[in-house]
């Protein structure tokens, strides 16, 4: 009996050194399928699923073949699995064509997704490569490998074609010179030498809404740089944009006030435009015991000042400003209709605004906040808005209840509205810093 166990222990001792590992190389990965991917799978399943993946990282090919065979093709990682051990065994092609019809039975595999990227990385089609990855990361926005990757192909392509546009741009090769900046900023969308080499191909061929395009961005990713922003003012001036021309000049002013370019350019446009005395106006207004339609104009055009300049609307006519402290305010918020302009083509800059007109330009203004995908909630239910002195058939009943909503407005104790009576100063202030904060 002895003799009879001494023999069956060597039997399976041979039989066991006789099982290949092939360990996966240490550069590739196999993905482990994720808890929320195998919830569905049956208990008996997972397990299966586990087991596979169990030996295709100890490198036993046979043993997770046999367990992926055992679960058929139906099962979502069957397909995904072979395509890991056929990588193992570096059989690359065959394991291209098992990642291939996984992802098209299981199109969220992000798993499957990260082999063919691996696959691509091996084979030299790194453009590939980065797209699979960007897919995986579409399905699982945490995984670590597809991002490390994607980061590295990313940087590998924006160098290669930011060194290509340096080349052709150096030979004078204008039109290649523009395709590989642009081909760099899809890898790289902030790459800033690519944004300046841009701007100056556009400036040359008189194309100023493209170079302002690369120089807005190229000063928003140094705001304190002033050369980008004397550019940037310059072209602005160039293109006809007078009044974001000043406002970029006021800019590079705010950083260094003893700028000359900046100070001839501004004092130019400024006469151009016809804005005198703009701290001391908007400086005073909130003092005022009633606040005039110019005055809302320059508050929403002064402190919304970014979020306007997103929206270059074609200005309206409007025969009445020429005089007034805030009349290019006056354009923009007429332009993108956050103020009425009248029939007879007048804005009447000096006309005092009552609570209810005041309600109307904020649902307005909250209108266009929302479409440049601000996010202003109502704050309490419309049905439950209840004014005493503002029945529903008003004609400002809409904009005041909605205001009421958003709380950008109060009822008075005895729960009236005053729809009649004027805005302070100091009241106007307080409510478009209270929107401003809302949408921070």
């Amino acid at each position: 009996m002895v003799k009879k166990i001494g023999a069956l222990g060597l039997l399976v001792a041979g039989l066991a050194a006789c099982v290949t590992l092939t360990p996966p190389p240490p550069n590739l990965r196999v993905e482990t399928p994720p808890t929320g991917a195998t919830a569905e799978l049956s208990l008996d399943e997972r397990i299966a699923v586990a087991d596979a993946w169990a030996a295709l990282k100890r490198g036993d090919i046979d043993e997770a073949k046999k367990t992926l065979v055992g679960l058929g093709p139906r099962n979502p990682f069957y397909y995904a699995g072979l395509g890991y051990a056929a990588f193992i065994l570096n059989d690359l092609a065959g394991a291209e064509a098992y990642f291939l019809q996984s992802v098209r039975d299981v199109p969220q595999l992000a798993l499957a997704h990260v082999g063919l990227g691996q696959i691509y990385q091996r084979t030299g089609q790194t453009d590939l490569a980065y797209t699979e990855y960007l897919e995986a990361l579409k399905r699982d926005p945490d995984n670590e490998w597809a991002k490390r990757e994607s980061e590295v192909l990313r940087t590998e392509w924006a160098d290669r074609f930011l060194s290509e546009g340096r080349a052709f741009a150096s030979a004078g090769n204008t039109d290649q010179a523009r395709d590989a900046y642009l081909r760099a900023l899809e890898y790289a969308p902030k790459a800033q030498e690519a944004h300046l080499a841009l701007a100056r191909i556009y400036l040359r061929e008189k194309n100023y809404p493209s170079a302002l395009f690369h120089l807005k961005t190229a000063s928003a990713n140094e705001p304190d740089n002033q050369n980008i922003l004397l550019d940037y003012a310059e072209t602005l001036y160039q293109a006809g944009e007078q009044s974001r021309s000043l406002d970029a000049y006021q800019r590079v002013l705010e950083l260094n006030a003893q700028n000359k370019t900046a100070l001839d350019r501004a004092e130019s446009l400024k006469s151009r435009l016809g804005v005198f005395e703009l701290p001391s106006q908007f400086g005073g207004i909130p003092a005022l015991d009633a606040v005039t339609k110019e005055d809302v104009a320059a508050l929403i055009g002064v402190k919304f000042k970014d979020i306007l300049e997103e929206a270059a609307p074609r200005p309206p006519v409007i025969v009445d400003i020429t005089t007034s402290w805030a009349s290019r305010y006056i354009v923009k918020v007429a332009s993108l209709a956050l103020m009425e302009v009248y029939s007879n083509h007048t804005f009447q800059p000096r006309k005092i605004l009552t609570r209810a007109e005041l309600a109307e330009t904020l649902v307005r203004f909250v209108d266009f906040l929302k479409k440049q995908k601000y996010r202003v909630i109502e704050q309490i239910p419309l049905d439950r808005i209840k004014i005493a002195d503002v029945p529903r058939e008003h004609v400002y009943f809409g904009p005041i209840s909605q205001v009421l909503a958003y709380q950008l407005m109060d009822l008075t104790p005895d729960r009236t509205f005053r729809p009649e009576q004027p805005v302070t100063g100091a009241e106007a202030v307080r409510i478009f810093d209270l929107l401003l904060g809302v949408i921070r």
